[in-house]
């Protein structure tokens, strides 16, 4: 995983993630399950252009969801929280 467009997958916009944006300047990313917190560091820097704090993880488990009698589950991502340095922003723009 050498391209930082490979690692860092789509923003994810919930209600949530942009009030985590608003108070604690955190931005929320899906990223690639093998990437570590090293690699997605360089790539929001490269990608976006600003200072990065710290990078946290998280790998959400598929859930188990139904549709009459059928039976399927979610895809299991893994999430990146990115604290930006003070003074960083990263503008996301969410479809309303």
């Amino acid at each position: 995983m050498t391209n930082a467009r490979d690692i860092i997958i789509r923003p994810l916009v919930t209600e949530k993630t942009i009030k985590t944006e608003e108070t604690q300047n955190t931005v929320v990313f899906e990223v690639a399950k093998k990437a570590n917190k090293i690699a997605i560091k360089q790539a929001i820097e490269e990608i976006f252009k600003v200072k990065v704090e710290s990078v946290n993880t998280a790998n959400v488990k598929p859930k188990t969801k139904r549709v009459g009698r059928y039976v399927g589950k979610t895809k299991a991502i893994k999430k990146a929280y990115i604290k930006l340095a003070e003074g960083s922003k990263i503008e996301i723009l969410a479809d309303k």
